[in-house]
């Protein structure tokens, strides 16, 4: 009897990615850069060139076909999306260019209109800078502090510590949901409860968790929650805020322009209903267009089978590093099945800069993320200058992790020869 290997969900699904069968530097493209971006399966590309190529026209604003066609498919988007994080009404999607925008939306919007002297923003250190300078600029005009939480010993978010830094003063909690440096997952649920014990809101940056795993917006309880397309086999240029309907209603537009109006004087202006009021201006229809295709996509694979998967990488990427002694690991460990982090590993290498060892494993066809990606403030925490960054998603294999493996000892010895 011939033994057949079960096939794995990349090989079900890598055909359907053109960018992934190509040749760098003459050797297979291994693309271990998912946290920065996700590749984008035919899918969506098609769903992208359908619009441009078969129905191109503005939306909500003609009353011809082409017109209705695209504004039933762009507001198609918006409730695929509200499915997809299970959000109680399509009204609580607002459409943003990404995940930056939609937290200074909340930042501008809410912040400068609620926040005073002596009021609490509580971050953590680990937060992508989009989820800092926005609330530094806020701190800035209205004068609230902003306090950070720090790291227990196994590098994940320090809850205790949580605890003791929430005060009455605490109006807004704002915490990344899985970090793209050391790639703990934070339990926002309990997050949620006590910071709504306290009366401050609470909002989630959920950008390295929508694309790799089930997100319940209802079963976290939170009041925000931002994601960015890019990362989730969508386009650039396009991403979404979610709000729960109550707060959206009573924040005042970030915006003002076309779209976002429902009657316009010369001295004054009335606002559309939820969640135009948020969206001023012609919107980037193609791109909402392509990300409901993606959660299309992603939703027909079923996003536990992703998480699974990308789980058993997981483990298997992490007890390929542990045999080279010169690595570092950032971040927590997963246990044997690859759960209690996500797909992805933020390393040093004794005695190699990231950017020289990102450059060479390059020369291989490999392609992963060196620097600070964007989280200065836990690399300086750290007391690091860079970390390399190895990313995995749902159309990676174990052969191509293999390949890094290969490719990364080759590159440590190199360094060993020059310098050791």
């Amino acid at each position: 009897m011939t033994y057949t290997p079960t096939r794995t969900l990349a090989d079900k699904v890598r055909a359907d990615f053109p960018i992934l069968h190509q040749e760098i530097n003459d050797k297979p493209l291994v693309y271990l850069d998912n946290a920065a971006t996700s590749q984008k399966p035919l899918f969506v590309l098609n769903a992208l060139r359908d619009y441009y190529e078969q129905y191109n026209s503005n939306v909500h604003r003609g009353a011809h076909t082409l017109s209705a066609k695209a504004t039933d498919a762009y507001e198609g988007a918006r409730d695929k999306i509200a499915k997809f994080i299970n959000a109680a009404s399509r009204q609580e999607i607002v459409y943003t260019r990404n995940a930056s925008e939609a937290i200074n939306l909340v930042a501008y919007s809410w912040g400068m209109n609620n926040l005073k002297v002596g009021d609490e923003i509580i971050l953590s250190v680990m937060e992508h800078h989009s989820n800092i300078v926005p609330w530094q600029f806020v701190a800035q005009k209205t004068g609230a502090v902003l306090k950070f939480v720090e790291l227990t010993p196994e590098q994940t978010l320090n809850l205790e510590q949580f605890k003791q830094l929430i005060t009455e003063k605490t109006k807004l909690v704002s915490i990344v949901h899985v970090s793209n440096t050391l790639g703990c997952i934070n339990p926002v649920a309990e997050i949620a409860k006590i910071a709504h014990r306290y009366g401050a809101k609470f909002l989630v940056d959920a950008c390295q968790s929508v694309p790799h795993m089930p997100v319940d917006v209802q079963q976290i309880d939170c009041d925000w929650l931002v994601a960015s397309g890019h990362k989730m086999c969508a386009m650039t240029g396009i991403g979404f805020l979610y709000g729960k309907l109550e707060l959206l209603e009573a924040m005042p537009p970030f915006f003002g322009g076309g779209e976002m109006i429902a009657e316009v004087y010369l001295d004054h202006s009335t606002y559309a209903e939820l969640p135009h009021k948020f969206e001023a201006g012609t919107p980037a229809i193609g791109e909402a267009i392509a990300l409901g295709a993606a959660i299309d996509y992603l939703t027909n694979i079923g996003m536990d089978k992703i998480h699974a998967y990308e789980a058993e990488l997981t483990a298997y990427l992490f007890q390929e590093l542990a045999k080279i002694p010169q690595v570092t690991i950032y971040g927590p460990k997963p246990n044997a099945q690859g759960e209690g982090r996500a797909a992805l590993a933020a390393f040093t290498v004794e005695g190699v800069h990231a950017n020289d060892l990102s450059t060479l494993l390059d020369q291989e066809g490999v392609a992963i993320r060196s620097g600070h990606h964007c989280t200065q403030p836990l690399h300086r925490h750290m007391g690091l200058p860079a970390t390399a960054r190895v990313s995995l998603s749902f159309y990676n294999t174990r052969e191509e992790i293999d390949v890094f493996i290969k490719a990364l000892k080759e590159t440590i010895d190199f360094f060993a020869g020059i310098f050791g």
